[in-house]
């Protein structure tokens, strides 16, 4: 097997390669996040890429916002898995007793950053497609 063709997602009618970049910011950008609220955070992460079938590869926090590095399946929205790993870590961090931005009930802005990773380059797709055979 290659090494290409192992970095991909078989499931039953696809192949992907999909990644993405998070960025998400604690309410107010307050820089409430520590090492034991992080523990935390992560663990609620892998609990929900277990439950919906992605995978989180890379993992990095601040004080204020947490960059992660998603693979995720066809089938899944950004939205669904960016709202489910901002809920329930959420609701995990404010049962442990960990402070909250204001005594609001949120730990995370509403908003996120989100890019896709990997593959070719915009320009390298582009001509590729514009290099196919036209049917005769």
């Amino acid at each position: 097997m290659s090494k290409i063709s192992s970095l991909l997602r078989k499931e039953r009618n696809s192949v992907s390669d999909l990644k993405v970049h998070l960025v998400c910011v604690t309410k107010y950008r307050n820089k409430i996040l520590t090492n034991e609220s992080l523990k935390l955070i992560e663990k609620s992460f892998k609990e929900v890429s277990l439950k919906m079938n992605f995978q989180v590869l890379e993992y990095k926090v601040e004080k204020d916002h947490i960059h992660v590095l998603i693979e995720y399946p066809p089938k899944l929205s950004i939205s669904v898995i960016v709202n489910s790993l901002k809920g329930v870590s959420s609701r995990k961090y404010g049962q442990a007793g960990f402070p909250k931005p204001y005594g609001k009930k949120a730990l995370w802005s509403p908003s996120y950053f989100v890019t896709s990773v990997g593959g070719a380059s915009l320009e390298i797709l582009k001509s590729y497609i514009q290099n196919q055979e036209k049917p005769s």
